[in-house]
This record gives structure tokens, sequence and C-alpha cells, in this order.
């Protein structure tokens, strides 16, 4: 049965990034429907896949990370107005019965992902 993981790593810091919130969306043409929000753990990871099993079903979903409350929090971003704030990751799943492992790697002023497995 497939599953949809994450995990948020700071590259600015070396380490994982812990207390980054994180919304999923189910995506619908231009509708957006919240399916799951968490929050990483001290390893930078979620403590339970965002979808497992028949949860998951082929189609577009999009990850939010609040990556500027956690880079205010750890010292790294100040200011009304944040270079890097909420980001979003928008992908589609074609096997349902697949592993979809989404990262985000953050910096203050970059950030980047992949497909992991």
């Amino acid at each position: 049965m497939g599953k949809l993981t994450t995990h948020v790593l700071d590259t600015a810091k070396g380490k994982p990034a812990a207390g980054v919130k994180i919304m999923l969306y189910r995506i619908n043409g231009l509708s957006h429907n919240k399916i799951a929000e968490t929050v990483t753990n001290a390893d930078g990871r979620t403590d339970a896949p965002m979808l497992e099993g028949k949860a998951l079903t082929a189609g577009v979903y999009e990850l939010v990370f609040c990556a500027g409350e956690y880079l205010m929090a750890s010292g790294q971003a100040s200011g009304e107005v944040l270079f890097l704030d909420e980001i979003p990751i928008r992908f589609g799943v074609a096997d349902a019965d697949g592993h979809y492992h989404v990262p985000l790697l953050i910096s203050p002023f970059a950030y980047s992902t992949y497909r992991g497995s």
C-alpha cells in the first residue's frame, strides 16, 4: 500500500528542522482541500505518514511548509516581510501503491526538494 512522507532539513544549520508546521492539500482544478496537518518532530520528520493506504489516491497534491515561522523561531529571519514564508510544493501521484517521499531542504534564502525514497 502506498504512502506519502516528508521531512525538513535546515541546510544553513546542518540539522533537522523541528517544529515546522506542514499542511497537505488535495488539488482538483481550482479547488484546494486541506486533508492533513502536522508538525515536524526533533528529527525533522513527521511522526506518521501524511497519507497512507486507501487515503492515498492518484492525483495532484500540495504540501505547504510554514518555513517562515521556523526561520524566525530559529533566529535566521526577522521582520514583517520574509523572503521565504510559506513554501508550497505541488506534485503528482500517479501510482497510489507507491511510496512518495517529498522532503524540503531550507535555508533563509533558498529551498529545494526532490522525490526521495
